[in-house]
């Protein structure tokens, strides 16, 4: 069914969301219009403020309305700790945790030689003189257990190869509360070999 134009517009511009296709754009389109007009005026401004105002940190490139992003300016951080992770989302997921207290480098994506993505477009020719310039004694690689994510890995130890810091890998394996004979193969090996000793 065709709406007005505008509608139409509207509906095209919310299927650029994740996980939106044109019926779940159609309804949240209506829903907008229908009954929350003053929720998408608030979206709208919203949106066009953090468009206009939110760009990288200069030190971790990290999502930030300001030069230096709040988790890179807290004397409350380890600065012997760097971890570097894929996407912003990363870095929420692991500070929701409350278990890590150091330093991040966002990668902005993976090594994705099909899509054009590059060691240039990732910022890696930055980390050896991040890494040099501070008291930087581990990094952490937490990019995602892909094929991507793993190569990455790969090509940011080889990096950092001769630098006087730590490099480590996050653990892969089981969940926590999972079931072994539920639990896939690839995740299986990746259990076994990053098996840690208990005594």
């Amino acid at each position: 069914m065709q709406f007005s134009p505008l509608i139409d517009q509207l509906v095209d511009a919310l299927r650029c969301l994740p996980g939106v296709g044109p019926k779940t754009a159609q309804r949240m389109a209506l829903h907008l219009l229908e009954r929350d007009r003053p929720g998408a005026e608030r979206l709208a401004e919203t949106m066009l403020k953090a468009v206009e105002h939110v760009g990288h940190c200069e030190q971790c490139r990290n999502l930030s309305e300001t030069p230096l992003c709040k988790l890179c300016e807290s004397p409350q951080r380890d600065s012997s700790l760097l971890c570097i992770v894929e996407m912003p989302a990363d870095v929420m997921a692991v500070e929701q945790t409350g278990s890590y207290r150091g330093h991040y480098f966002v990668l902005m994506g993976h090594l994705s030689p099909i899509e054009g993505v590059g060691p240039e477009q990732l910022g890696i020719g930055k980390l050896p003189a991040r890494v040099s310039q501070g008291p930087v004694e581990e990094v952490i690689i937490a990019t995602n257990p892909t094929v991507e994510g793993e190569a990455t890995a790969h090509y940011i130890v080889e990096q950092l190869r001769g630098l006087p810091v730590r490099v480590s890998r996050i653990a892969h394996g089981v969940p926590l509360g999972g079931e072994l004979e539920y639990v896939d193969g690839g995740t299986l090996v990746h259990a076994f070999s990053g098996r840690r000793s208990l005594g």
